[in-house]
């Protein structure tokens, strides 16, 4: 039974790996990755000779931090809240509402965050004007640009989240509540006391996991909400691949950049791997 997916994995996951000798030439199409010139370690060097590539780096660690804490943070503040809502019918309808973002395409959400956000016409632009301040031009200055990735990204996802660490909450024993509440303790204390560290597994578990997306800060993402006015502050490794590769043709360094990502990546995961099984039990196999 385990044939086709093993045959799956092997075509589109592992097959595709053969590519990657493609940073180690100076890839021509025509020639193919057999007659194409071998250049070795060029390509890397080049990548790393390029102005923007520390720039890149760190906006690519940068951006990806930010989500990661904030991803992390916003699903446990909500899941608190819902877990004191007592009519259940505002908390399904809540909880749908919040969750329909993470099935929307970064396509319809820029689009989204385009009207939003405009200096012209945006709701916030003239929430702004309307309190007394001047419009922003979120999309086009390298001062907002990160924190609207973020907040864009904490509101598609959070949702999510959110129901991840209610399903947490439902396996906190209901007699430790009891307990806190013949000892006298308040909502406040009982959350501080058995709600938090009952949440602290799981916790631990996403923030591990979550390691391993370090240097995904988000190619779709970025690519439908960045213009070059703001390449100083959004510029990301997925998107010098995407100008290296597609816009550039410089095949060769675009696979360099992608294998480098990739190395890097797979650190991030083993360590985080590691984090996850010593401090939350985490296992695969």
């Amino acid at each position: 039974m385990l044939l086709p997916a093993v045959v799956l994995v092997l075509i589109y996951c592992y097959g595709p790996m053969v590519g990657m000798v493609i940073a180690f030439e100076k890839y021509v199409p025509a020639k193919g990755m057999i007659h194409s010139k071998w250049v070795g370690l060029d390509n890397f060097k080049y990548v790393i000779s390029l102005p923007d590539t520390y720039r890149v780096l760190y906006n690519t660690v940068y951006i990806a931090f930010m989500k990661m804490i904030a991803g992390l943070i916003a699903p446990i503040v909500v899941a608190l809240l819902l877990n004191e809502v007592r009519t259940m019918l505002f908390k399904r309808l809540y909880q749908t509402f919040i969750y329909l973002p993470h099935f929307l395409s970064w396509i319809i959400l820029g689009g989204i965050m385009l009207d939003i956000l405009s200096p012209s016409s945006g709701l916030v632009n003239q929430a702004l004007e309307a309190l007394g301040f001047e419009p922003i031009f979120f999309l086009g200055d390298n001062k907002w640009f990160p924190y609207v990735l973020v907040g864009s990204d904490v509101w598609k996802e959070f949702g999510f989240g959110t129901i991840v660490y209610l399903a947490a909450l439902t396996g906190i024993n209901p007699s430790l509540y009891e307990a806190a509440e013949i000892d006298g303790a308040n909502r406040w204390q009982q959350t501080r006391h058995v709600t938090l560290p009952g949440m602290v597994p799981i916790m631990i578990l996403l923030a591990t996991l979550s390691l391993g997306q370090i240097l995904n800060a988000g190619f779709d993402q970025v690519f439908n909400l960045y213009n070059t006015q703001v390449y100083e502050s959004g510029d990301i490794i997925d998107t010098l691949v995407y100008r290296l590769g597609l816009q550039q043709a410089q095949y060769g360094v675009a696979t360099a950049v992608g294998l480098f990502k990739s190395v890097v990546s797979f650190i991030f995961i083993s360590l985080s791997y590691y984090v996850a099984y010593r401090f939350a039990n985490y296992r695969i196999f």
